[in-house]
């Protein structure tokens, strides 16, 4: 048996497992001398018996005091794999993570730690075969004599100079294992097995862009940024840096200096991009550039198989992988010696996760940043005002860079009224007449156009005008979309799917009208108005097949397609030179959520877009469809006037005590009764006000802007704060204590993005 370490009731090791069971509460085991479990230690994963059956858990602390009686210790029964899964930062941040957002433990732990390792996934091994004795002329016809087959491999390997991949060599030739296990056993081939890694977007180094192995000429701008962030990389201590950079201003080649000089001083780095559909262009760049100096990439996002996700993750724990690209989830990379942590495109809501634990991935990237003492560079555009707000009152630093590299102008904006436009149509009209004339003039001229819809399907829902029925989710309080190229009615929240109608269901009139349109019907009508036109749509109903998008993007990028039609996923980030227009279908739908930041991301959503245009050459212009063009987020994002919008939003922020002056908990309630789900909203509510009352500010309860979601009625409280950390842990204490049916069901929200 192993000794103890400080204790002396007995020969065992004794650790505290995390089960991950739903109890949510360490347990103690004690580690036997087998050979599976000897190397246990801080954030391994372990088989345990718990009770009458074995349950996954992690180890979170060793050689552990324990009161438990030694005969109810049970012993840990197996170690997944003989490294930790988590590194002792981790552990800290999950810790932090569950008090924080007001997660349970092992919800922290499962977004954290990949399925594929969960599932006791291992690494792939090919087998591989070579001559090992060669045979004597007379042993050679007896062979063919006896068994052709064997002498035909035989005949084979004798011609390869080094060992071949079993499977392909027998496939290739058509015989079967059997022939090649006898030459094995008689000693005259040699069988060896070999790992071989699962690399996402292996492939993008020869795809990439073409991208100057040698480092360019930096703007002014550029220079002093890299100057500033190589700085606090010198200093070995937390900092964070606020890159506010016009689109096409080179904040791309900032985060490159950055990274090389982690990297040579021996960090490691992880990469944030908001979206999957940025990642290829992101990598490619970084690997085009940092593979010729022998740096190592991979990459980390949903949409990897659980083998190259797998792979990935050994490889970031044996020290393998110096820098990791990825969506938020990559922010819990186990990288070695951090020392660099980059969020582009920080103000995107797609770093806010919207499944427990409902983490912001910007957030735990400084939160990361400051425990191992790294430096967190947060980019973007269009920055958030929490982000900004903390330049002044947290102490980030704040980089500029005021103009696109090489002196490329900003795109020219033309703003088109609608309702002028509907007017001079005598009725419907998606596609301005100034649009379409300048799509136009783009493909004959061979450049490329980009059209931004953030609303997919053909037509968003139905209306009788006889009696006012409006065609709606049997599920869900949000209207059926209709796709026309299978003939269904979708809803987008809950997948309910069913027959479009051609009568309403509720007076059976013919008069029915469809209203509104998504990016399916974009498209028909671009495509009939230009019939030679190479289009193509990309929203969540086409991009379905694996790495679809990728195939999409590069042919745009090689001119195979003339006009890309899509929703938020081609809205930021994409750098596309001979993009010379861009087209917003509807600019005005942020503008009416209800949503205290509504405006923002609508001047947003605008820069963002219009920066995809003139990115190369060729001067770029915009065009924004509006129904209210003169409003205030739409006028200040065509004016490109960043600071103007700033003091108008903040003041309003400031004047109700929205963010970032104060913190939001959402609370949501969901039963399928709605009775019962008021009484105990009510009591909670009650509750919170007179234990909590003086510390957070309460608004509600009162039903969701989304009242209902696959069969369950939803309320919600509002919580102000100014100190999420300190109110957090008293109202999950409260929580605790508030006792409900089991049909009750709530969850917290910090900092919430979606408020529907």
């Amino acid at each position: 048996m192993i000794p103890c370490v400080g204790c002396q009731k007995d020969h065992f090791r004794y650790v505290e497992v995390f089960p991950f069971s739903g109890i949510n509460r360490v347990l103690v085991y004690k580690i036997p001398e087998r050979e599976s479990v000897k190397r246990v230690d801080r954030g391994s994963l372990v088989k345990i018996p718990l009770v009458r059956r074995t349950a996954l858990g992690l180890v979170l602390k060793v050689d552990v005091d324990t009161d438990v009686p030694v005969a109810k210790i049970r012993p840990i029964q197996e170690a997944l794999y003989d490294l930790p899964v988590l590194t002792d930062e981790l552990i800290i941040l999950a810790e932090w993570l569950r008090s924080y957002y007001g997660a349970s433990m092992e919800s922290v732990f499962e977004a954290m730690i990949p399925a594929a390792l969960r599932n006791g996934m291992s690494a792939k091994e090919l087998t591989y075969v070579i001559i090992k004795e060669t045979l004597s002329e007379e042993a050679y016809l007896a062979l063919r004599k006896k068994a052709p087959k064997q002498a035909e491999l035989y005949d084979f390997l004798r011609y390869q100079k080094a060992p071949v991949e079993k499977g392909k060599a027998l496939k290739r030739l058509g015989i079967g294992p059997s022939s090649c296990d006898s030459l094995v056993k008689r000693g005259i081939i040699d069988e060896s097995k070999n790992e071989v890694a699962r690399v996402a977007y292996d492939d993008l180094l020869a795809q990439a862009e073409q991208v100057e192995l040698v480092n360019p000429q930096l703007t002014e701008g550029q220079t002093d940024a890299v100057k500033d962030i190589c700085a606090s990389l010198d200093d070995k201590k937390f900092q964070p840096h606020l890159l506010h950079g016009v689109t096409g201003s080179g904040k791309t080649e900032v985060y490159l200096q950055a990274i090389l000089k982690a990297v040579e001083e021996g960090g490691s780095v992880i990469f944030l991009v908001s979206e999957v559909a940025l990642t290829p262009q992101t990598v490619g760049r970084l690997r085009a550039r940092l593979q010729a100096k022998g740096i190592d990439v991979v990459v980390w996002h949903s949409h990897l198989s659980e083998g190259e996700r797998y792979d990935a993750w050994m490889a970031m724990l044996r020290g393998e992988a110096r820098v990791v690209v990825g969506a938020r989830s990559a922010i819990f990379a186990p990288m070695k010696d951090l020392r660099l942590i980059i969020v582009d495109e920080e103000h995107e809501p797609a770093y806010k996760q919207t499944e427990m634990p409902r983490y912001h991935g910007r957030d735990v990237a400084v939160y990361r940043a400051k425990l191992c003492e790294a430096v967190c560079v947060l980019g973007s555009a269009t920055p958030s005002l929490e982000s900004l707000n903390n330049v002044a009152k947290r102490g980030y630093k704040l980089n500029v860079l005021k103009e696109r590299v090489d002196d490329r102008k900003l795109p020219l904006v033309h703003i088109v009224d609608m309702k002028r436009e509907l007017l001079h149509a005598k009725g419907q009209v998606l596609i301005s007449r100034m649009l379409m004339e300048k799509m136009r003039d783009r493909l004959e001229r061979g450049e490329q156009s980009i059209l931004f819809l953030n609303r997919r399907g053909y037509l968003n829902s139905m209306l009788c005008p006889d009696c006012g029925f409006v065609m709606q989710c049997p599920q869900c309080s949000v209207t059926l979309t209709y796709h026309r190229t299978d003939e269904r009615l979708r809803c987008h929240m809950c997948g309910h799917d069913q027959k479009t109608v051609s009568n309403c269901p509720s007076c059976r009139s013919d008069k029915v009208r469809w209203r509104g349109s998504g990016t399916q019907r974009v498209e028909e009508i671009v495509q009939k108005a230009m019939p030679k036109a190479r289009i193509i749509r990309m929203d969540a109903d086409t991009m379905s097949k694996k790495n679809l998008f990728r195939e999409i993007l590069a042919d745009f990028r090689k001119g195979k397609i003339d006009i890309l039609v899509g929703t938020q996923m081609i809205a930021k980030g994409l750098d596309f030179p001979n993009v010379t227009l861009v087209g917003l279908i509807d600019a005005d739908i942020s503008l009416h959520m209800q949503d205290f930041r509504a405006g923002e991301r609508t001047f947003q959503l605008v820069v963002q877009v219009s920066g995809r245009a003139g990115r190369g050459d060729l001067a770029g212009e915009v065009v924004i469809q509006s129904y209210a063009p003169a409003s205030a987020p739409i006028q200040y994002a065509r004016r490109g006037d960043f600071e103007g919008f700033l003091a108008e939003e903040m003041e309003m922020r400031r004047e109700y005590h929205y963010p970032p002056f104060r913190n939001i908990i959402r609370h949501v309630f969901r039963s399928k009764n709605k009775e019962k789900l008021i009484y105990y909203i009510d009591q909670w509510a009650k509750l919170v006000e007179k234990h909590l009352g003086n510390e957070v500010e309460l608004r509600g309860p009162a039903p969701a802007p989304l009242e209902k979601l696959k069969n369950y009625y939803r309320y919600h409280l509002w919580f102000f704060t100014g100190n999420v950390s300190r109110s957090m842990p008293k109202l999950l204490e409260l929580r605790s204590k508030f006792a409900t049916d089991n049909d009750i069901m709530d969850v917290f929200d910090t900092d919430p993005i979606d408020l529907s």
